[in-house]
């Protein structure tokens, strides 16, 4: 598969963290590589290639919501945003300086905050 994100790189360190294979894990989960179109961005944890696609299971961020959800590298990639009538469009991007690490260890007050929902409540 040729990609503009899934680079031969990302590829196999993904081949480590396969879809699921993360489960359970909450906020020890390895986020592997953050994508990002301005104020959005996906956490990447874990991805895998399925026949002519590559999908990828992450946390959204900058939406009207954050959200674990999966993504196809095709459809990302056919994302642009158009700034002004005369400007070239924006694509997505990866963050090429950010190295994997523990979700908790991201400084993202929003992502912090997603994580601190999903996991600090007290069941009741």
């Amino acid at each position: 598969m040729t990609s503009r994100l899934i680079t031969p790189k990302l590829a196999e360190q993904l081949k480590q963290y396969p879809l699921y294979s993360q489960d359970g894990k909450k906020k020890d989960a390895i986020c592997q590589c953050v994508f990002f179109l301005g104020n959005l961005r996906w956490y990447v944890l874990e991805g895998q290639p399925e026949g002519d696609d590559f999908t990828l299971f992450a946390i959204v961020v900058g939406f009207a919501e954050t959200e674990y959800g999966y993504a196809s590298i095709k459809e990302m990639e056919s994302i642009n945003l158009e700034v002004a009538p005369n400007l070239p469009k924006i694509p997505i991007l990866q963050d090429m300086t950010f190295k994997p690490c523990p979700i908790e260890n991201i400084p993202d007050e929003k992502l912090q905050s997603f994580l601190s929902n999903m996991y600090d409540r007290e069941e009741i």
